[in-house]
């Protein structure tokens, strides 16, 4: 399992924060040629990605790089300059159409072919950010093998549908569920939009309780001050481990005997239930492994 808990923005045109960004915790960093980096510094952002990624790959992090949006006609040279041994992926920024997707499934094929790194073995993150892409968002998680998980951005769908975000989020609800849902059914994770107010570390654990109970898997990051109580949020405790063990030891057992559901500590446990703990179960042992390396 690809843990994706925490993904942390880290400019690409500050060097001081790009040799820290492997170091500090978090699952992935995303090495940012977009939003972080004015229009005059984003050759120098380039250089600076390139020349940083395989020393932040061996903190033990992934590392992905969010490439400019297609329309702003960036995209293209971002991947001719970053793609490269260590790189594990791609974020792409403001997706509204699956053909956001296969051009830049198009694109890396390519360059792995040219740069002799294995086939396929990049992925892609898109980030729906419009009330376009959030409403294409099956079709697009679902146009490429790449496409592991996919992000909503908040910040930018509330300015497309011109209404303000607030901390409570409930002008997001649709968005977040919609986003989570078309996940699931492509069975990619879902990446819940960024916490902006960097002080309010309370603020920032409630939404990201909010994104797990709607079916995030981890959410964007934009300050290293995050990672810890993000991180903790979508990690399952001891309690839920434990019963998702007797769970699968349970239900194992009832089906070797041709039972399809059971009740155990008076609940009922069926397919869905068993399946259900394995996932989690797979989450805790993925966390286990990523603490013993």
């Amino acid at each position: 399992m690809r843990l994706l808990r925490t993904m942390l923005f880290t400019p690409g045109n500050n060097m001081r924060m790009i040799y820290k960004a492997g170091t500090l915790g978090a699952d992935a960093t995303i090495l940012d040629l977009e939003d972080a980096v004015p229009l005059a510094e984003k050759e120098t952002a380039r250089i600076f990605v390139k020349d940083s990624i395989e020393q932040v790959a061996a903190g033990g992090v992934q590392v992905f790089v969010r490439t400019n949006a297609f329309t702003t006609g960036l995209a293209e040279e971002d991947l001719n300059w970053t793609v490269r041994a260590g790189l594990d992926g791609i974020v792409l920024p403001k997706a509204e159409l699956k053909d956001d997707v296969l051009e830049t499934e198009k694109l890396l094929s390519a360059l792995e072919k040219e740069r002799g790194l294995e086939p396929d073995s990049l992925v892609i993150v898109p980030i729906l950010e419009t009330a376009r892409g959030v409403m294409n968002a099956y079709e697009i998680v679902t146009a490429s093998q790449r496409v592991v998980a996919v992000a909503f951005g908040a910040v930018d769908f509330t300015r497309d549908m011109g209404i303000t975000l607030s901390g409570e989020g409930t002008e997001l609800f649709y968005a977040r569920s919609h986003v989570a849902v078309a996940a699931r059914a492509a069975e990619v994770q879902a990446i819940d939009t960024p916490w902006i107010d960097v002080a309010d570390r309370e603020g920032l654990v409630q939404d990201s309780e909010r994104g797990r109970q709607l079916g995030f898997r981890g959410k964007l990051l934009i300050h290293p001050s995050q990672i810890e109580p993000v991180n903790k949020v979508f990690s399952p405790s001891e309690d839920e481990v434990g019963y998702a063990r007797k769970v699968v030891e349970a239900f194992s057992a009832a089906e070797a005997k041709g039972l399809g559901a059971i009740s155990l500590d008076g609940k009922m446990i069926d397919v869905a239930n068993f399946r259900q703990a394995q996932d989690l179960i797979a989450l805790a042992e993925a966390i286990a492994q990523k603490g013993r390396g």
